[in-house]
Order: structure tokens, then sequence, then C-alpha cells
């Protein structure tokens, strides 16, 4: 075959498949942990679950422990990564960047399987603290610390009234993590279905109300 008739070079596709494995693995992970949880996950099980052997799994992820680290990083973190990036970017109201900060996290998180984490680590906390210890500082501490900045940015926009942020943190934090945790409970036995997205509205709309600013119109005589 002449150079001019030669086919352009091409990735194996064996390559390409063997590129592509630690995603897939990760991905089977996240099933297989939000479905069994973690204590009860085996490498076996995620190996199966992804297509590969248990021989292939130890070539990416040398435990279990290190496969789940990878799982909670790749899922969840980059979500927390877009709302910080949102926050430094954001020009408009606090209120609003609180409602697109709450959402964003809801819409790729808490509507999606990702949401069976934060589940699985309130029901196994106590029995894996050095999990625990992982995920409250790579998850939990940076999450909190978003919501914090933000709350602190409509304080000092004079868009909210003072009040003690710390608090106020667990009071963002703690509906949507019922809902989370209905979700993977009791909504299949409800009678009445909780419809989780109007569940979140409605708490992002009560808590502004909350602490937004009082107008000098609205404030009360002495």
């Amino acid at each position: 075959m002449s150079p001019m008739t030669e086919k352009p070079a091409t990735a194996p596709r064996w390559r390409r498949r063997k590129d592509a494995r630690p995603s897939e693995i990760v991905s089977a992970a996240l099933d297989v942990f939000v479905e069994k949880g973690y204590a009860a996950t085996r490498l076996e099980d995620v190996a199966r679950h992804a297509g590969v052997t248990k021989g292939t799994m130890y070539l990416y992820f040398e435990s279990k422990e290190a496969l789940f680290k990878t799982v909670v990083r790749e899922t969840l973190l980059p979500t927390i990564t877009q709302g910080e990036q949102i926050l430094d970017d954001y020009a408009g109201d606090t209120p609003d960047l609180f409602r697109t900060l709450v959402l964003n996290w809801w819409a790729v998180i808490g509507e999606t399987r990702a949401s069976g984490i934060p589940k699985l680590m309130m029901a196994e906390a106590a029995n894996f603290p050095d999990l625990t210890r992982f995920y409250f500082e790579e998850v939990i501490q940076r999450g909190h610390r978003l919501i914090e900045r933000t709350l602190r940015r409509g304080i000092e926009r004079g868009e909210f009234r003072d009040f003690d942020v710390a608090l106020a943190v667990r009071l963002v934090t703690a509906p949507v993590m019922l809902a989370v945790l209905w979700k993977h409970s009791f909504h299949r036995c409800n009678p009445e279905p909780v419809d989780a997205r109007r569940l979140v509205d409605l708490h992002i709309e009560t808590f502004l109300r909350g602490i937004r600013a009082t107008p000098a119109s609205e404030a009360p005589h002495a």
C-alpha cells in the first residue's frame, strides 16, 4: 500500500477500552455501594457489575476504601467545585445565588443515584471512623464553607440580617439531607409520596424569608 492510500493510525480498540476502565469501575462501584452499603460491598461485586475481573480491579484500586474515596471525589466534589466557582464569579443578588447553589446541588446529587452516598455515610459513619473523617473533611466541611461564604456575602451586602451563620449552615443542610434520607428509605412505602423538588423549593423560600434584611418601612415601631 502506498503512502497516499495508507489509513490514518488509530488507537487499538482494546487500548481505548483499557483507558475507560477506571471510570467504568467507579460508575459500577457507585451502584453497588448505594445498593449494598459500604460494609456489605465486596470488590468482587463491583468487578462483576463493571464486567471486569477482580485482578483488573487491583490494577486501579488497592482496596475497597481507596475505591470508595475515588467514588466520593469523582461523584460529589465536582459539584462543590462548581459551586465555589459560581460563588467567585457571581455578580447578582445573594438570594438568587443561594437559590442557584442549592438547586444545582439537588439536580446533580439529590435527584441522582449519587444521593445514596450521603445516606450511606450517615448510616455507617460510626463503624468506619477513618472513612467518616475523610468524608467530613473533604465533603461536609468544604460544602459548609461554601454555604457560609454565601450567607456572609448576603450579610455584608445588606441583603440578609445579621445572624449566627454557623448555625444557619446546619439549617440549610438539614431539610435537604432529610429529603435524601427519605428518598432512600420510606419513599417507596409512603402512601402519599413527597415531591422532593417542591420540598426543596419551599425550604429555600422559607429560609430566605427568615434571614432577609427587614426594610426600614417594615421595621416595628418603638
